[in-house]
């Protein structure tokens, strides 16, 4: 089976480009350059009420990169899905450089949401996601914004708009505008390819920061108050 040269992926994301195939079973993928964009801005993350109160209490258990493949493949098992077998493979390649993530919501040992995506310079830009239990990939989409906001990033694509993420802040904007978003983020990041971390941006600035807190409060794991807190007002 092919595999996608993790460089050539890089070099695809960084021109506003990505693949994409037409279904699991599909042989072949192609390049995808939507002429809408839907992004999430970073400050503009829209925490409802009920959200808050569930990262709060810690409803999930939230980590990073410690399921990548299995993630990927839960985004896959779906009815219809854009993810084949190369596309697959290519991101797990990309995720043992360095250069794509994965957040994960967990319950009672159980792997119940999340999502992955790639990050390139102070751009992420997010794949796919999946939930099995109610509000896991909000959940996952919180860390990850909070996350990235820690870390410095610029640019949170989300490549196609749906209700869910317009739920949540997303907008949609012209390709013109998302390519000069795109270039102000790889130059704040300062991407090196494969060959080292971006300068400028972190992913696991984040890690530090939870480190740094009590394990426990009164009446809630202090890592969902730090998130809730770094994600600021409700909706």
């Amino acid at each position: 089976m092919a595999v996608l040269d993790p460089e050539l992926l890089l070099r695809a994301y960084s021109i506003g480009v990505f693949p994409m195939a037409d279904s699991r079973d599909a042989p072949d993928l192609y390049w995808v350059e939507p002429r809408k964009r839907a992004i999430m801005p970073i400050d503009g993350f829209r925490l409802s009420r009920s959200l808050r109160k569930t990262i709060r209490v810690g409803t999930f258990s939230v980590t990073r990169d410690e399921a990548f493949a299995r993630v990927v493949r839960e985004c896959a098992h779906r009815e219809e899905t854009w993810i084949n077998a190369e596309i697959e493979q290519s991101y797990i390649r990309l995720h043992e450089h360095g250069h794509a993530h994965s957040v994960e919501c967990w319950q009672e040992g159980e792997l119940v949401g999340g999502l992955y995506g790639v990050t390139l310079g102070a751009a992420f830009f997010g794949e796919s996601m999946f939930s099995l239990r109610k509000d896991a990939s909000k959940v996952a989409l919180a860390w990850l914004v909070a996350r990235l906001k820690v870390g410095g990033y610029r640019l949170l694509d989300c490549q196609f708009m749906t209700e869910h993420l317009r739920s949540m802040g997303a907008v949609e904007i012209d390709q013109k505008d998302y390519l000069r978003l795109l270039s102000s983020a790889l130059a704040a990041g300062r991407p090196e390819g494969l060959r080292g971390p971006a300068v400028g941006a972190e992913f696991g600035a984040l890690d530090r920061l939870l480190d740094a807190e009590p394990s426990r409060t009164v009446d809630a794991p202090a890592s969902g108050c730090v998130i809730a807190q770094l994600l600021g007002q409700t909706s």
